[in-house]
């Protein structure tokens, strides 16, 4: 094992910090404006002036919800989060907070009492009073908590700083604004930062609804891992025993080469009072996360993956009896894989949110039976959900509505749910969704493919409309109900295009085989399955020009992309020999050599790809590469719009570059958008503006001339 040239700084010195007071600020707040849609068309605009919902969370007692709302301002660039009380069962919504700094993080401490996040503080507040009290501040900030149940502690994120190894300190005297950087190992950046601070988890004691920050204890003791895992762990990732004495949480106990070779990471539970960790997933190789006990304390539960260096493989329902330490795998004669699981009140089945032919549903799995049995069934995506005895409250989004509380019944059979936030509805009731509809099409292997169509705004069945195929990132996503501020199809609807959605090989929710057939063969199937959904609608819908389709995706879909560009030619039934007319690649895979010296995980690329470019003496390698788009750039004759962003460190920006300089010096008509400030995704709400007319724009040259 490599020797890590970066150690973390003194638990200590972090803790130090946790003293300074909150910063204030004169800011305005920002609200969530009123607006008429004229003409019932959803474009950008309209988007963006949707409030998106941003946690939630049911009293002890079941009978009120607080959650955030988040209200974006295009003029100042960004967006605010205030709290909202409402009747569990529905009903009017009482705005609690207004403040020019975000809340986040809700939870109820009791029946009367919530605490959250603003600023570098921890706040608790009476919702009957809307009184506020600090509980914690830290100068480096809180990035989530969790109460225990017996109310005494808490355990925040929060982070510690990784500094250089004192041999290299020497270099840096007297220089006190160099912006250089020196590293000796691997993951100095990930995703999207520079790995300069990790985030560990605290333990700290509640007196009189104050903690004592003077006594805060790092459970990780300084050691030099995260916890939770980045880019996308939170507090999900770690859970109070119900007795509030142990703590079980995730970690990849892994640095730099090592931790840019391997998803290992394990389930470690610790004991407040003994100050003592252990390992209780040992020996699995794969993703261990997100562990939670059962209502008694006499078993843990956890998502669970077999193979080291898969990111994609089956996530398992993990049981473990904590007296025996007999590991029990629910979901071993099942083909899917779980996601925020919860314990039932009787502790007698586990709920999970399951990728399910083209959508994401609730399954409860009995721990003793074995049985398993759907809870919910519809055109929807459950995002997330939280329990309350036999009550459950879901994260629900579609292709045609965002973000929005939904309740469900422990005993619902294939249910739709029902609608219970409504802080959109001014809005949405004057737009016109394209209409969405679900068609299993034939692939050239004689399998079945659930592929979406959303249809045109303003659809009459007498006119013909350009589409465009929509190709998936991941590349193991699936192409389910989501919604998005960036590929959201009825944006596209509304700018007056079909939309061709497919779940081509490689998505989960249809299987394991359906999952993996696109490992070490990104241009084999997939690609056809790309190629077979086109055709079919091109074929069966009058209503599509054949001749005016494009196709759009990113990161794997912007590979996708550069790969179609150089196969979209001598194609039968087409003019010109074209199936697509114009293509857009965002953040895409353009040179796999480039590629894999370039990312940061190299796990992904060693097990997508087979490996380093330089074993050519594997067969899978050979294969892999061949499959490269800069290898077809000769057979490109498609207007092409290239974007990337210089924060992707997934895919760095060069890629972008080298296929646009690619287009423009074969004389192909190209255009290359380049953010200096965003990362794999768009998020800055100007930035994605300009994205979506860029996107618009660019289609509408093409295909509506």
């Amino acid at each position: 094992m490599k020797k890590n040239i970066l150690t973390v700084a003194a638990a200590a010195l972090t803790l130090a910090a946790c003293n300074s007071s909150q910063n204030t600020t004169d800011q305005k707040v920002i609200e969530k404006q009123q607006i008429t849609v004229a003409d019932g068309r959803f474009t950008p605009e309209v988007m963006w002036n949707l409030g998106q919902l941003a946690g939630y969370d049911v009293s002890p007692d079941g009978k009120q919800m607080v959650y955030g709302m988040k209200a974006i301002s295009m003029e100042e660039n960004k967006g605010n989060v205030e709290l909202y009380l409402m009747p569990a069962e529905g009903g009017e919504a009482t705005r609690l907070t207004t403040t020019a700094a975000s809340e986040f993080n809700p939870v109820w401490y009791n029946n009367e009492t919530i605490m959250f996040c603003r600023g570098n503080q921890i706040l608790s507040m009476n919702v009957n009073t809307k009184k506020e009290s600090v509980v914690a501040e830290c100068e480096r900030g809180f990035e989530g908590f969790k109460v225990a149940p017996d109310g005494n502690s808490l355990v925040f994120i929060s982070t510690i700083p990784v500094e250089r190894k004192e041999s290299l300190n020497k270099l840096f005297a007297g220089l006190d604004k160099t912006t250089g950087r020196i590293n000796e190992d691997l993951m100095y950046r990930h995703w999207d930062n520079w790995v300069d601070e990790i985030p560990h988890i605290y333990y700290v004691t509640l007196t009189n609804g104050k903690a004592d920050m003077d006594k805060v204890v790092d459970i990780l003791n300084g050691e030099p891992y995260e916890s939770p895992m980045r880019p996308w762990g939170g507090t999900e990732q770690y859970n109070y025993s119900p007795d509030s004495k142990l703590v079980a949480y995730t970690c990849r106990k892994k640095t730099g080469y090592d931790y840019a070779h391997s998803t290992n990471s394990d389930i470690y539970i610790y004991d407040i009072a003994t100050r003592e960790t252990r390992n209780i997933s040992e020996g699995i190789m794969g993703y261990d996360q997100n562990p939670v006990f059962s209502h008694d304390g006499k078993m843990i539960a956890w998502e669970s993956m077999e193979r080291d260096g898969y990111e994609s493989d089956k996530l398992r329902l993990m049981v473990m009896d904590l007296a025996s330490g007999e590991k029990t795998d629910l979901t071993a004669e099942f083909d899917y894989g779980v996601s925020n699981i919860r314990w039932t009140n009787d502790d007698k089945e586990l709920v999970a949110v399951i990728m399910y032919r083209g959508t994401l549903e609730l399954f409860a799995f009995n721990r003793e039976t074995k049985a398993i049995r759907q809870i919910t069934a519809g055109m929807h995506d459950i995002n997330g959900f939280e329990m309350n005895g036999d009550k459950i409250f879901a994260n629900q989004v579609s292709i045609q509505y965002p973000a929005t509380v939904y309740a469900y019944n422990l005993s619902d059979d294939k249910a739709e749910g029902k609608k219970l936030t409504t802080f959109n509805d001014d809005i949405l009731s004057q737009v016109r969704m394209g209409k969405v509809e679900p068609y299993w099409i034939k692939t050239v292997d004689g399998k079945e493919m659930l592929t979406w169509l959303i249809y045109p705004y303003d659809y009459d069945s007498t006119k013909t409309y350009p589409a465009l195929l929509f190709c998936e990132g991941g590349p193991q996503n699936i192409v389910s109900q989501f919604w998005s501020t960036r590929w959201n199809f009825e944006v596209m609807s509304g700018a007056g295009y079909f939309v061709i959605a497919p779940n081509r090989r490689g998505v989960p929710g249809f299987g394991m085989e359906w999952l993996e057939e696109i490992s070490g063969d990104y241009g084999g199937l997939c690609m056809k399955d790309y190629m077979s959904a086109t055709d079919y609608f091109a074929d069966n819908f009058k209503q599509i020009d054949r001749e005016r389709i494009g196709a759009c995706g990113a990161s794997f879909g912007g590979y996708s992309i550069y790969w179609l560009a150089g196969h979209n030619h001598d194609v039968k039934g087409y003019n010109d020999g074209m199936r697509f007319k114009a293509f857009l690649a965002h953040n895409g895979m353009f040179n796999f050599e480039q590629q894999y010296l370039e990312t940061e995980e190299m796990w992904f690329d060693n097990w997508d790809l087979g490996g380093p470019y330089w074993d050519w003496n594997n067969p899978q390698i050979k294969k892999s590469y061949a499959n490269s788009p800069h290898l077809f750039v000769d057979k490109w004759n498609t207007p092409i719009c290239v974007i990337h962003s210089e924060f992707d460190f997934r895919i760095v920006a060069s890629e972008g570059m080298a296929a646009y300089n690619a287009a423009q010096m074969r004389h192909i008509p190209s255009r290359y958008l380049y953010f200096p400030d965003e990362t794999h995704w768009v998020l800055k709400p100007q930035n994605s503006l300009l994205w979506h007319r860029n996107f618009i724009d660019w289609f509408d040259q093409w295909l509506k001339k």
